[in-house]
């Protein structure tokens, strides 16, 4: 046994993927690796040694689907045409040229064939639910299997739109909103926003719904809100800087970033910069809670799912990835104990816990619960017995009327 090479950084390595040995040559294998701040395939030799840099650019690879027969070309997902698309593309090892297999700025996703040859193409736009073709990837011959028609065409519904804000580093923020449905420009309206603003997860994609899969964003526009989602940095698939500038401080940028977002709900005209209330789960949970108490006033209602409430009850392999030890960091841990600036809260608070949580363990909300009954605030919880850290099943349609009823109480 021997090391073939070792990775480092300064904050936090994160291998995520094994190597993949050429289906033809084993004494060469391809390695993922975010080294130059981008995720992006590496070919090796069987001493460590770096034979070739395959992919390259302010881009990310996704997912590796394979080798075609002859094993001289490799099929790959990036998001080399947008960070809120997802294409499929093939590589020629030898020449080091890719090209672009599926087409249309959407978000595809791809079953390529044992042989190479053909490329089974599932894909969504926000204006189209879901097309499967299939592509003859030599000829780029396409054969429509399924067009699905609007499931909401008789719904007084329409799509959102996708556009992006400036973070004070200067990255661009993708967001998605949702006017309210018969939207009149000389009304104002209250408005809710959706985040999660955590690592490996990205909620804005050009797909059926925006990419965040949720139909209730349309039915607040069906009653008259302003739905706004954000990726804010940390958030994944935008390289490794946009990820790590939450470092040692979960919870700052995310905060600056909802700050710009709050700056330009008020910019436009129609919005009600009164009632706005805030909505986010586990990590979204967390940046609700501590948006509500680091900037008390600016929104009147709020909503925690399964929020991290302070990181060191967090488990370990999470928690110091990005935050260090307590011991390493301790000016970080105490700034993301919200417990401890309770008294801070203006507003209305829901927070909401499942009783069986094995992941953010309910001592996180307990523990502010406790805090804010010592300093004579008021906040709102509620439970769901037999669910974890997600409430599924026929249980979620009591939840979000749960979440519904809360805003509509308080955002009038």
């Amino acid at each position: 046994m021997k090391t073939l090479f070792e990775e480092k950084d300064e904050k936090y390595v994160e291998p995520l993927v094994p190597m993949l040995f050429l289906k033809n040559d084993p004494a060469k294998f391809i390695w993922q690796s975010n080294r130059d701040g981008w995720n992006h395939l590496y070919l090796y030799d069987l001493n460590g040694k770096v034979l070739k840099q395959l992919t390259k650019g302010n881009w990310e690879v996704l997912d590796v689907k394979g080798f075609n027969s002859k094993g001289d070309q490799l099929f790959y997902v990036s998001t080399e045409e947008s960070p809120i698309t997802r294409n499929l593309y093939v590589l020629n090892l030898k020449s080091g040229k890719s090209n672009r297999i599926t087409q249309g700025f959407a978000v595809h996703g791809a079953q390529v064939s044992t042989s190479g040859n053909t490329v089974i193409d599932n894909y969504s736009s926000p204006e189209q639910p879901r097309v499967i073709q299939l592509i003859e990837t030599a000829t780029a011959k396409t054969k429509t299997l399924l067009k699905a028609p609007n499931p909401l065409a008789a719904f007084a519904t329409e799509n959102s739109s996708i556009f992006t804000i400036k973070s004070n580093s200067g990255d661009d923020l993708y967001c998605s909103l949702y006017k309210p449905v018969g939207y009149d420009s000389t009304k104002k309206y209250p408005v809710i926003v959706y985040w999660y603003g955590g690592s490996h997860a990205q909620l804005i994609l050009n797909s059926w719904n925006a990419g965040a899969g949720d139909y209730w964003f349309r039915y607040m526009a069906e009653h008259g809100y302003v739905v706004l989602t954000i990726d804010t940095r940390g958030s994944d698939n935008r390289g490794r800087a946009f990820e790590q500038s939450m470092f040692r401080r979960a919870g700052d940028v995310q905060m600056e970033d909802m700050m710009k977002a709050v700056d330009y709900l008020k910019g436009l005209p129609y919005v009600d910069s009164a009632n706005m209330g805030l909505f986010g789960w586990s990590f979204g949970g967390f940046g609700t809670v501590d948006f509500m108490v680091t900037h008390p006033g600016i929104f009147k209602a709020a909503v925690a799912g399964g929020p991290v409430i302070n990181w060191k009850f967090y488990e370990v392999m999470y928690t110091e990835r990005y935050m260090d030890t307590p011991q390493e960091n301790p000016e970080g841990y105490a700034a993301t104990d919200l417990s401890s600036k309770v008294d801070q809260l203006k507003g209305k608070l829901m927070l909401i816990h499942g009783l069986q949580d094995p992941v953010v363990v309910q001592q996180h909300s307990v523990d502010f619960v406790k805090k804010a009954v010592d300093k004579g605030i008021q906040v709102d919880y509620m439970i769901y017995p037999g669910h974890e850290h997600n409430v599924i099943g026929k249980d979620r349609a009591h939840l979000y009327q749960k979440v519904t009823d809360y805003f509509m109480q308080n955002l009038k």
